[in-house]
Formats: C-alpha cells, structure tokens, sequence
C-alpha cells in the first residue's frame, strides 16, 4: 500500500510512514520533546532527501507539539509565561537558520551538514541520557533515606538584569537566558527539521532550575509556534516541504502523543529516558555507519 510523494519524488509505503510517525509522536507526550531528533535520520533511512526529510518533519513536530499541550495544559503543567520568552528567541533562531540552510543549500553542502549534526547531538544526547539514566537509579539502590535538598541553585544566572517571576515555575530569574535558549534551539531547529525540546528540557531544567512538573508542557508550547515559523519559511524560501509525506507522519503523530502522555504518568523517568538513550544511540549509530561507509557511486549528477 504506497503513495507517491511529489516532491520527494519516490513511493512510500503509507502504514509505515503513519506507524513511525505514531511511534515518535509519543516520544512528545514521554518527553516533551517534537520527536524530530529521530524521525528525520528514520525518514532518511527509509530513501528520503535529508533536505526533504527536514522540511517535511516541522508539520509533523507541529501537530504532535499541540496534541502534547492540550494533554499538559489539562493537568496545568504549562507555564505560560516563560513559554513566551523561550518562542520570542525561538522565532528570532528558527528565522536565521531557515536562512542559513538555504546558503548552504546553494553551496551544495546541506545533506552533509544535516547527518553531521544529528550525529553529533545524537551522540551527546544519547550518552547524556544513558548516564544520567543509570546515576539515577543506582542512588535510588544505594540509599533508601530520604535528604531534603533546596528547591534551586543559585549561579551566576541568577545575578542576570531583567529580573521577573514566573509564579508557575516557582522562579525568579532573568528574562535574558530563556531568550538565548529559544534562540539558539530555533536555530537547530530550522537547520535539523527538530522540535528542539532533547536541547530544550536539559536547559529548562538544569540551567533555568524549573521544577520538573511544568518542563515539558512548557517545551511543547514553545515547540509550536517555533515550528510554525520553521514550516512557514521552509516552505516559502526552500520549497521542500512535501504535504503528503507531512500529513501521513501528523496522522500518526497526534495520535502517538496523546498515547504518551497518559502512558508517560505512569512508568519511571529514568526507565524512560533509559529506554529513549539506547534508542537514541541506535539511531546514532546507523548514521556513523552511513557515513562511514564507502558509497557504491562515487561520483552523481544528480540536481536537487
């Protein structure tokens, strides 16, 4: 059962595509993160342009982000507040990375630079994760008394000007980092074709100090409008977001996510995010090896 995809100009297989699309989405109600980080090297697996792959993931990311808010916003885990000061920045680095894969398209250079980076942050993520997924279950085994630790630390973000409250985080903190945060994943976002949130969550939490119960609803919101601006641009200056590859994967995908969000209440966070670093590192994996690998046409004239 296959579907031809315009402008990626190839058949897929329809189920497939909705299956993996379902499958990453309920990485967004898990985690909080828009699933590109993995959907774009699977779609790239499957035979499809990475500059393609890219453009047509940030609708996928989209749908799947508003699924997942609508879940939190229902149990009151979104902060508002700090989700405008995080997508301000975001909007800002997903506009200049639109326009810095479009440079680098021009140069030829965009294929090689998309599967460097997602090897690179794949790799850190997937260690990261890995690690901090073991320290912390083997201090739960090690230790069964309970230490009362202090809600925040204190560094030196904190003596930052433009002080304000963000009453659903418990914070009182500088605006300027949240805006340096949303800037710099707006950038990955628009050059990887990701949500941001895998780079969005470790920030929230270990360098804004959020409590943990309104990260990833707070994420997902700020998801949304910068993938808006991502699949806007991408569409207008690069023209390679195709519609039927994007609705398939968003079919799957708000599905996935509501799925997640129930399930994700449900088992423990670092089983899970044990289970998301070995699946991370796999995916990291097959792109070294692709890469690493002698292709079997040296040479192609092929025109994008």
């Amino acid at each position: 059962m296959s579907i031809y995809l315009p402008i990626a100009e190839m058949n897929v297989n329809i189920l497939l595509i909705v299956f993996i699309g379902m499958l990453v989405g309920s990485l967004t109600g898990l985690f909080g993160v828009g699933g590109g980080f993995l959907m774009t090297p699977l779609l790239i697996f499957l035979g499809i342009p990475p500059v393609v792959a890219v453009g047509s993931e940030a609708p996928h990311v989209l749908a799947s982000s508003v699924s997942g808010v609508i879940a939190h916003w229902r149990k009151k885990n979104v902060d508002f507040k700090m989700g405008f000061f995080l997508l301000l920045g975001g909007v800002l680095g997903s506009t200049v990375g639109v326009n810095l894969f479009k440079i680098l398209k021009t140069y030829g250079q965009i294929d090689i630079v998309i599967q460097f980076l997602f090897l690179i942050f794949l790799g850190f993520i997937g260690f990261s994760m890995a690690f901090e997924s073991a320290r912390t279950t083997i201090k739960k085994y090690k230790t069964t008394s309970t230490i009362r630790k202090k809600l925040h630390q204190h560094s030196w973000i904190h003596g930052l000007p433009l002080k304000m409250r963000f009453h659903r985080s418990k914070l009182y903190i500088s605006a300027i980092p949240p805006v340096i945060i949303g800037f710099l994943v707006g950038v990955l976002s628009a050059m990887m074709g990701v949500g941001g949130g895998f780079i969005m969550i470790p920030a929230m939490v270990y360098i804004l100090g959020m409590s943990t119960n309104v990260v990833v609803g707070t994420s997902l919101f700020q998801i949304i409008f910068v993938t808006t601006n991502s699949t806007f641009f991408q569409s207008y200056l690069n023209q390679n977001v195709d519609i039927v590859l994007s609705a398939l994967m968003i079919l799957g995908g708000v599905i996935g996510a509501q799925i997640g969000a129930s399930v994700g209440s449900k088992l423990k966070a670092e089983y899970l995010r044990g289970i998301l670093a070995i699946l991370v590192l796999i995916v990291c994996a097959k792109l070294l090896i692709d890469l690493a690998l002698k292709p079997n046409d040296l040479f192609t004239t092929s025109i994008l």
